[in-house]
């Protein structure tokens, strides 16, 4: 098809998102390299992406256009060969296993803690605030850090298993606000290097190692924003190693990003650039995996919050630019710009969820009182 061709078909398909190509309004798109046209139509979400990246093309208001972009389903006219191979690879391939269970902490978390501590706040937690009575990032967080000590019951003197403890945060919060100790495991050297020195003189232990390692007795196990690198072909082992090292009384929480899609269908400019081999769980997968090892307490959905979460990390992320330039370049930026913008529009357009499972071994006596 002809260039004419190809934007003519671009903008009829973005008429159905209220977007023109060359208007007026913020969220229009202005094209600078007509080849756009062509990477998007041949590659799909990866060539749109990848054309941002290497400035062919920008809206005023990013965010805004996506939300547009993703609310109206565009994705879906945009299937190509590397969609079918990402979503291949997720469902047949066991992509966390192994070596490969390693991938995402080198590609992703040892980017440099430089990068997240100017763009996650006062608190290194890279996770959806909770933003009930919030009013600003670093109070969401601390909220969020609150609920899943609340929900957990936690008491002086309990252990608790951090599973993916990022820089060691959720830790410190449950040690010096709840008397716990415990241990946290990740598979980042740079979040485990960290977590160490943020804990130190704490009665907590990090430790570099995979999860399906972990064999020893908690009173409490809690995971936050872990479980979209555990992979579906994993899930039943991940249920199966929490529910070997809770204790019979204990409680696990599980906060996660889930989908309202069918299973096993990754984004590939999101596999290529931001999360290597990982997988945003389905409702229908995470309740099979659990089947006769827990009871669900409770499922609490606060995905609209991770929309103004991430906009609060972008707006760090800008702030600090002109700091972080100095190691990053321009289209490290315009990547990372895209990444925080495209996933706070698929949360504004409720395409995906955030998720807290408070599950118990065999029900708790009496009933499970909600926290919120």
């Amino acid at each position: 098809m002809s260039e004419d061709g190809l934007r003519a078909r671009a903008a009829e398909l973005l008429m159905h998102a209220g977007i023109r190509i060359g208007g007026d309004a913020a969220t229009d798109l202005r094209v600078h390299d007509p080849q756009v046209y062509a990477r998007v139509f041949a590659h799909g979400t990866l060539g749109f992406g990848e054309a941002y990246m290497d400035g062919g093309w920008d809206a005023d208001d990013l965010d805004g256009f996506l939300f547009k972009v993703i609310g109206a389903h565009l994705d879906d006219h945009l299937k190509t060969l590397d969609t079918l191979l990402a979503h291949l690879k997720a469902r047949f391939i066991n992509l966390q296993r192994g070596e490969r269970a390693w991938t995402i902490g080198k590609a992703h978390y040892d980017l440099g803690n430089d990068l997240f501590r100017a763009m996650l706040g006062r608190r290194l937690v890279y996770s959806c605030g909770y933003w009930k009575d919030a009013n600003d990032l670093d109070a969401a967080q601390e909220a969020k850090l609150d609920l899943v000590c609340r929900k957990l019951r936690l008491q002086p003197g309990m252990r608790v298993l951090d599973i993916g403890c990022g820089w060691g945060e959720a830790l410190k919060f449950a040690a010096e606000r709840h008397g716990a100790s415990g241990v946290g495991i990740t598979v980042s050297q740079e979040q485990a290097e960290f977590a160490r020195t943020l804990c130190a003189g704490l009665p907590i232990e990090i430790r570099l190692q995979d999860y399906r390692e972990i064999d020893e007795p908690f009173d409490a196990i809690f995971s936050i924003g872990m479980f979209e690198h555990v992979g579906a072909r994993n899930y039943r082992t991940y249920f199966e190693t929490v529910r070997r090292c809770l204790r019979a009384d204990g409680l696990s929480l599980l906060h996660t990003i889930g989908s309202n899609e069918e299973p096993s269908r990754p984004d590939p400019w999101i596999e290529r650039y931001i999360f290597p081999n990982s997988m945003v769980p389905a409702a229908s997968q995470m309740a099979a995996a659990l089947e006769g090892l827990f009871v669900i307490e409770d499922w609490h959905n606060f995905g609209a919050d991770y929309d103004r979460t991430l906009m609060a990390w972008r707006a760090n992320f800008d702030a600090a630019w002109p700091q972080l330039a100095a190691r990053y370049d321009e289209r490290f930026r315009r990547m990372w710009r895209y990444y925080l913008s495209g996933s706070a529009a698929v949360f504004r357009a409720r395409r995906d969820q955030l998720w807290q499972l408070t599950l118990s071994p065999g029900g708790v006596r009496g009933g499970y009182r909600v926290p919120r």
